[in-house]
């Protein structure tokens, strides 16, 4: 079925999936570790899931902020949920302003070809390492799914996605039997978000935006806006993006999102390529996930955690993977001067590590190239 832009079939449906390698992880990490309730994450996931395809109408992701999610979940003990709701106030204001002012437009356009593909390479290369890492768990079905994967993939009449997370959901019955009966058990039990804001204090608004907020700020502007949008643009240039509009929705959705009691969000490259190789080729996609995701978190908020352990981590880590193997493998050559070669090089290879850091010094070398003050 075909509305507004949007298609809903089987393939959209698959597609939608395609960025859980970052979505669960950072959301079992924020519900069981800072103990955030579910219910304010999943309608803001959902809301937004669904605002933002049907108004990109192309399968943009909405994912964790990567940087915050990390240091709130890795540092729980002295990161208080009060923080993470002002690290989310803190993102919005910036980029709501950054994209009204046009200021992000200005970034976007000094920022070179070179520079960016290599963004969009280090991202890609990341995503696999990580997701590497994670079927390192259960080496014997990490293998036996991919090559399944990659045999569906070049077969678009059967949704890969849809085998994957089949094969998922059998293992993990297999290996915890008590599952059946936890699910058996679980009920529908309709509740709203809570207001977040009224919880922050002074502490938490300088934890939120000094430990969490500053630190996120260059990879959000790396990843989940210049890579994004130059992804997007790439794959469906019948519906282009700009780094203006992009920006203005950050501010927006974290805004929102926060009030709700959610996490901060973002977009990104590499759950864009996720959606894309398992088949999401419109909003619809998105559409249907953040259907899905916002009545988990009206009516099954409390079951969710027992959701999550029908995935195994292992499958989670071949989904990244393969999303870091699309993003990767779609990065443009045609690079004649090898200046230009050792900028993507180096923004690459530092961004596997810090995207702010490999942005800057691509940069940087970038225009100490053109302005010969070295060369190669």
């Amino acid at each position: 079925m075909k509305l507004g832009g949007n298609v809903y079939d089987l393939r959209e449906v698959a597609g939608a999936f395609g960025d859980l390698g970052t979505l669960i992880p950072f959301l079992v990490g924020y519900i069981t570790i800072n103990r955030l309730d579910p219910v304010g994450i999943l309608v803001a996931f959902g809301l937004f899931k669904i605002v933002v395809g049907l108004y990109f109408k192309t399968p943009v992701p909405v994912q964790p902020m990567k940087a915050i999610g990390t240091a709130a979940i890795t540092q729980a003990a002295t990161i208080p949920p009060g923080a993470i709701w002002a690290s989310g106030l803190f993102t919005g204001l910036f980029w709501l302003v950054m994209g009204l002012t046009g200021a992000v437009t200005w970034i976007a356009r000094i920022t070179s070809r070179p520079v960016v593909h290599g963004l969009v390479l280090g991202l890609g290369l990341g995503f696999i390492l990580e997701g590497v890492k994670m079927m390192a768990t259960m080496p014997l079905l990490s293998a036996a799914a991919g090559v399944l994967t990659f045999f569906l993939l070049s077969r678009e009449r059967i949704p890969a996605m849809l085998v994957l997370l089949g094969v998922g959901v059998g293992v993990a019955i297999v290996r915890e039997p008590d599952l059946l009966a936890e699910i058996g058990r679980m009920s529908l039990l309709f509740r709203l978000p809570e207001f977040g804001l009224s919880k922050i204090g002074w502490n938490d608004l300088l934890i939120g935006v000094l430990v969490l907020g500053l630190p996120q700020v260059a990879l959000t502007l790396g990843n989940a806006i210049i890579t994004t949008v130059e992804e997007n643009n790439s794959i469906f240039p019948d519906r282009p993006l700009t780094v203006r509009t992009v920006a203005i929705d950050h501010g927006i959705m974290n805004l929102v999102g926060a009030s709700l009691g959610g996490i901060p969000m973002c977009h990104g490259a590499g759950g864009l390529a996720g959606h894309v190789r398992f088949g999401a080729r419109t909003g619809g996609s998105l559409v249907m996930h953040g259907i899905f995701v916002l009545f988990l978190g009206l009516f099954l908020a409390d079951s969710v955690a027992t959701m999550f352990r029908l995935l195994p981590t292992a499958i989670l880590g071949l989904i990244l993977c393969v999303g870091g193997l699309e993003l990767a493998a779609g990065v443009r050559g045609g690079m004649p001067e090898k200046s230009d070669r050792y900028v993507l090089i180096l923004t690459a290879g530092l961004s596997m590590w810090n995207m702010g850091l490999g942005y800057a010094a691509g940069l940087a070398l970038w225009y100490a190239f053109r302005r010969r003050w070295v060369q190669v």
